[in-house]
């Protein structure tokens, strides 16, 4: 007589998909991959050129200080000026308000694309806190649809933003691992049709074409040269590991919470040419609180602060981290076009630092790394990214678990709470 039993079977898994299914979207992946990482590179360089101009030979001329504080707040309140122009009569307004979205960019008319780009471009030279990482993915995401659309029509739309987002954020690291972790982490939310590695498939082949063609054109490098950890970690690492990362959480928690009622009090000015100059003025004021190291995106700031981890006291490391994390603040919530983890980058450098100036028995390495983490989680709230940058800052191996410790009690210090994004309405999503 035949046994019966009623225990359950196992779900079959997802079948995989076949290799032609995946082979048509290796030339989209490449094709938008190297695009996106030259319009990066065109709006950085261009930036950069500009920056050199109106913080060099421009106030020499002027016979003004370079970074004088007359400088500072002259050439802030200008770009306030500037951008918010762009944004009064571009086509488009240069995009919806920065404060709505964060790395997933809504898909936006091609005429809006000049106006961003001369709006993140003004941004960048002229000195306040954000980075290029927002608006240059929405300008990829907007290009990779309207073309994709118009040369392969067949060609599924949700796949375009899904590539310019994977090329651009591995443009931005110079690695594709970035983009496959957060395309992974997106998907986690969405239902699947077949395995996780057939999904990123094509994003990280964009990613990887993103990355590669930064690298060749222009050779960017994320280590700070900090002194690796000559040792395994110790009991006392994990221990300042957890409190650096959960202090740094903290506060970058007091931004969010602020996010929405700085955000409101801006929009109460209604225009523009309001607005973002008087975030100008306000910014203007910050960099002349905290110094020039306070000013622009951050990322050429931090190796300065890197290179000379003994040059500044604790209270001054601590002064910079609040300053420009007022500045991010201010910048995000009065309408410049910018991202936020370049500046938070520098606010987490900044604290593991002076937790390093107050114990020197704190490792650079480790300070870094996970006050860059506990910032990152708090502002951005993309966990992969927050995990990868930090780890790449500090290129120490034995760093990486520390991170991995660490990362658990400042997400549930983050997790469920309000984000630095808002809804159209102004409440902030959570």
């Amino acid at each position: 007589m035949a046994q019966e039993t009623d225990a359950p079977q196992a779900p079959p898994s997802a079948p995989t998909a076949p290799a032609r299914a995946l082979l048509p979207l290796i030339l989209p992946a490449v094709v938008v991959g190297v695009t996106a990482s030259l319009v990066f590179v065109g709006v950085s360089v261009a930036a950069e050129r500009l920056q050199q101009v109106l913080w060099g030979p421009l106030p020499d001329a002027l016979g003004v200080g370079r970074y004088s504080v007359l400088w500072m707040f002259a050439m802030l309140t200008a770009t306030g000026l500037a951008v918010g122009l762009v944004v009064w009569k571009a086509p488009g307004h240069a995009g919806a308000d920065p404060a709505t979205f964060g790395l997933n960019s809504p898909v936006m008319a091609p005429a809006v694309v000049p106006g961003l780009v001369l709006a993140t471009g003004l941004m960048l030279a002229g000195g306040p806190s954000l980075g290029p990482e927002n608006p240059v993915i929405a300008v990829n995401v907007g290009l990779a649809a309207w073309l994709g659309a118009r040369l392969l029509p067949r060609t599924p739309g949700a796949l375009w933003p899904v590539l310019a987002e994977s090329a651009t954020i591995g443009a931005l690291f110079g690695t594709p691992v970035a983009a496959a972790l957060v395309i992974s982490e997106a998907l986690a939310g969405r239902p699947m049709r077949g395995r996780l590695w057939d999904n990123v498939f094509a994003p990280l082949a964009a990613g990887a074409c993103g990355a590669m063609t930064t690298t060749l054109v222009a050779h960017p490098a994320f280590d700070l040269g900090l002194p690796p950890m000559s040792h395994h970690p110790h009991a006392k690492d994990l221990l300042t590991a957890l409190v650096i990362s959960s202090a740094a959480a903290l506060l970058g928690m007091g931004a969010v919470h602020a996010f929405p009622y700085v955000h409101a009090a801006f929009r109460r000015l209604r225009h523009p040419m309001l607005m973002i100059p008087a975030g100008g003025v306000v910014l203007g004021a910050l960099g002349a609180l905290g110094g020039r190291l306070t000013l622009f995106k951050g990322l050429s700031e931090v190796g300065e602060l890197a290179r000379r981890p003994e040059g500044w006291s604790a209270g001054q490391f601590a002064a910079m981290a609040v300053v420009k994390l007022t500045a991010l603040l201010v910048a995000a919530s009065c309408g410049f076009r910018g991202g936020r983890i370049f500046p938070a980058v520098f606010i987490g450098t900044a604290v593991g630092l002076c937790a390093h100036a107050l114990v020197p028995a704190v490792h650079p390495a480790v300070g870094v790394a996970t006050g860059v983490l506990g910032m990152l989680l708090a502002i951005t709230r993309q966990a992969w990214v927050s995990l990868f940058t930090a780890a790449v800052l500090v290129a120490s191996p034995s760093v990486l678990a520390l991170l991995c410790i660490a990362s658990l009690p400042a997400w549930l210090l983050v997790t469920g709470r309000a984000q630095m994004q808002l809804r159209e309405d102004g409440t902030p999503v959570r």
